[in-house]
């Protein structure tokens, strides 16, 4: 358990570093007030889970404590909901309810779709 415990939070870790870098990045060019920083990030992890659990799914490709490592805990701390819920109060506090929509509608859609195109590309590349 202890091992497990430090393979999600070694992951996780890695995820929240990865997620704060990204988000300056994506920040730093894209001056606005919408979320673009958190909805790359949800994306983006969106289709990395999309690739873990499709190379699961083959069964010889990622082992259970590659798996934990990459969905549980990278990808669990790369992945910004709780950013998106605080965005989404602060976009109805502020009564953007275009940008809110906006913002709830891409992450939702476009989220899925991405971890749709992360599983077809793996069943893609090893059919």
């Amino acid at each position: 358990m202890l091992k497990t415990i430090f393979i999600v939070g070694t992951g996780g870790f890695l995820g929240s570093v990865g997620r704060y870098l990204t988000e300056l990045l994506v920040e730093r060019y894209l001056h606005s007030s919408f979320p673009w920083g958190t909805l790359f990030a949800n994306v983006a992890g969106c289709f990395l889970i999309g690739l873990v659990y499709a190379f699961y799914e083959r069964g010889n490709l990622l082992t259970p404590e590659w798996r934990l490592f990459m969905a549980v805990g990278f990808c669990g701390g790369f992945t910004t909901f709780s950013a998106f819920a605080y965005n989404n109060l602060s976009m109805l506090a502020e009564n953007n309810l275009l940008q809110l929509l906006g913002n709830i509608s891409l992450n939702v859609i476009v989220g899925t779709g991405a971890v749709y195109l992360g599983i077809v590309a793996i069943r893609f590349i090893y059919s």
